[in-house]
């Protein structure tokens, strides 16, 4: 457990950099750009590893039982999430509904695996990254993230969800494979 955490640490920790630019600008004065984005990185790497090592290893304690209704949930959480990740680097008209696409696809992905399981090591891995998101959202919008105003035709926003949907099917399938659990 003690590396899921460190993981954990250290992924956040490197993430949060970027809510807080006095340090984030201070870092990049003294080290640059191309350094400061290279050890961004290294870090964030390394964090992802950790968790990952920390996850494989981590005991099973149960700490509750997760609701039945989860089960029906957790696709469509999924599928929502997959479609807000794939409209962070495509044009999608989602933008225009929310300023952080991304982060709502992470918190819908992490809602979607807290209802799914209930040891531990999950709780702190799905329920960390629930809160990094919500704050994550919370401090961009003070920052003054804005919505989009562009207005992208349907055909563009079919290849969006169709992009969501390609990658859900293929994590549906290849999920017992990669996390040693099937799905469906």
């Amino acid at each position: 457990m003690t590396m899921l955490i460190l993981g954990l640490i250290v992924f956040f920790a490197t993430h949060l950099i970027p809510a807080m630019p006095a340090i984030k600008q201070g870092l990049i004065s003294r080290l640059g750009d191309k350094i400061y984005q290279g050890l961004f990185a290294l870090a964030s790497l390394a964090g992802f590893v950790l968790i990952v090592w920390g996850m494989v290893r981590a005991p099973e304690i149960e700490v509750w039982q997760p609701p039945a209704w989860g089960r029906t949930a957790a696709p469509l959480l999924m599928l929502l999430a997959l479609y807000s990740l794939a409209a962070k680097d495509m044009p999608s008209n989602l933008k225009r509904l929310t300023r952080h696409p991304m982060l709502w696809g992470v918190a819908l992905w992490a809602t979607s695996h807290l209802l799914n399981n209930g040891d531990q090591a999950s709780i702190l891995l799905f329920g960390g990254f629930l809160l990094y998101a919500l704050f994550d959202m919370w401090s961009a919008n003070r920052r003054g993230a804005v919505k989009s105003t562009v207005h992208y035709p349907l055909t563009q926003e079919l290849k969006t969800v169709v992009t969501g949907i390609v990658v859900y099917a293929v994590l549906l399938f290849l999920h017992p494979y990669l996390f040693g659990v099937a799905v469906i």
